[in-house]
């Protein structure tokens, strides 16, 4: 699946220091925010807040994109939780990707995808 395509899902999950306004985990979200996606952050050490979680068991809605900006050894922890709940797709940003993150996805047959949101929502011509 093109990276354009993943865009067409409106239910997203940014996972990374989603608090933190200099990380690109908070502007992807806020993008995303902005251009009407439904989307929550996931930063396990975080404070739980009003759509930053820090346990993926307290999701308000059913994510159709996980979005992987940590590093990893984080990601992949990450990815087999999500993998759990149900979640079938996978974007990796750059800094986030490893071979066995994508190993993990081809073998429990998952959509996966090394793009940057920011670049896609760019190339759409929306506003970050």
């Amino acid at each position: 699946m093109a990276a354009h395509e993943f865009m067409n899902y409106k239910n997203w999950l940014v996972c990374g220091n989603v608090t933190d306004e200099e990380k690109y985990a908070y502007k992807i979200l806020q993008a995303l925010k902005k251009n009407d996606y439904k989307v929550a952050g996931y930063h396990p050490k975080a404070q739980a807040s009003e759509g930053v979680y820090n346990d993926l068991n307290h999701l308000p809605f059913q994510i159709e994109v996980l979005d992987l900006v940590v590093n990893p050894k984080a990601g992949l922890e990450i990815l087999r939780e999500a993998h759990k709940k149900g979640i079938t797709r996978v974007m990796a940003q750059p800094g986030a990707r490893s071979q066995e993150i994508k190993e993990y996805c081809e073998k429990h047959n998952l959509e996966y995808l090394e793009s940057c949101v920011l670049v896609e929502l760019r190339k759409a011509g929306l506003p970050l």
